[in-house]
């Protein structure tokens, strides 16, 4: 039992004790428990592996940009849907990184800056993959893969940036 009468209204993990207020303040640097965490990291991993494989897709003698272009929007997605976990705020099954952004944006303003590189990415979940996609190129130029990896890479730095050691990656 909690010997600090305000303690649930101070938590942010509506734990009880004068303990947990310290620890999960919003000034602290981890409100999550290991459970949390490791969701936290999944995400990310994923969206590490997403720019690896952009990354390396696009190096080939013959690149595929289309397939990897397409791993730059799921890394923006992933990252974001990351750290929106980690605020222990729901997210709709969308891949949507406008709206993402959009949302993380109300928690951390300083979100607001990658608005023009979601909504570049945003598009790339389809846009190659399927004939008629809604792209007026077969394929993305070595260009616009370059600009697409450089805004999911920024994202996910920004995002690593922003949480706590023990749930990175």
């Amino acid at each position: 039992t909690c010997s600090f009468p305000r303690a649930l209204k101070l938590t942010a993990t509506n734990t009880c004790g004068l303990r947990c207020f310290t620890k999960c303040s919003p000034r602290a640097e981890n409100c999550m428990d290991e459970a949390a965490r490791e969701l936290v990291r999944d995400w990310l991993i994923r969206a590490s592996h997403d720019l690896q494989a952009a990354r390396t897709l696009a190096a080939g003698k013959e690149p595929l940009l289309d397939t990897a272009i397409y791993h730059c929007q799921q890394a923006a997605e992933k990252a974001v849907k990351g750290w929106l976990q980690s605020q222990d705020d729901p997210f709709p099954k969308t891949h949507d990184v406008e709206e993402l952004v959009a949302q993380a944006a109300k928690l951390h303003g300083n979100f607001k800056q990658f608005a023009k590189a979601a909504a570049v990415l945003t598009p790339y979940v389809s846009a190659f993959r399927y004939p008629g996609g809604g792209s007026d190129e077969p394929m993305p130029s070595p260009e616009e893969f370059d600009e697409a990896l450089q805004h999911a890479k920024t994202i996910y730095d920004f995002v690593l940036s922003l949480l706590p050691t023990e749930a990175r990656p």
